[in-house]
């Protein structure tokens, strides 16, 4: 998941992620979104081919990008579970802290 959460910490290559959940793109139409270079939103792609998050097919001379479902299904699955996990440890804490403030207790 590291790869993965390196790869998508890069600004333009979340944009570029939101631009593919429409569908499958060719990297002119993707680049089209952007002020970037060709070859600047070509690396980004690659960087996001690399973990697993695009996937590319040649069709003639063209290719064309898609995001992987599973992939992102994945992401969302790891980025749910830590912000269910962050919001059960916060829930305790504050519970704590009113039943300490309750006995007249100071932190």
């Amino acid at each position: 998941m590291q790869d993965v959460l390196q790869a998508i910490a890069e600004p333009h290559r979340q944009a570029v992620v939101r631009v593919l959940g429409d569908g499958e793109l060719s990297a002119g139409e993707i680049a089209a979104h952007f002020t970037l270079t060709r070859q600047a939103v070509s690396q980004h792609l690659q960087v996001l081919r690399h973990a697993g998050l695009v996937d590319e097919r040649r069709e003639g001379t063209r290719r064309l990008y898609r995001l992987r479902p599973e992939r992102i299904a994945e992401l969302t699955a790891f980025l749910d579970e830590m912000w269910s996990g962050g919001l059960g440890r916060l829930k305790d804490t504050v519970e704590a802290d009113s039943l300490d403030k309750g006995r007249g207790e100071r932190p």
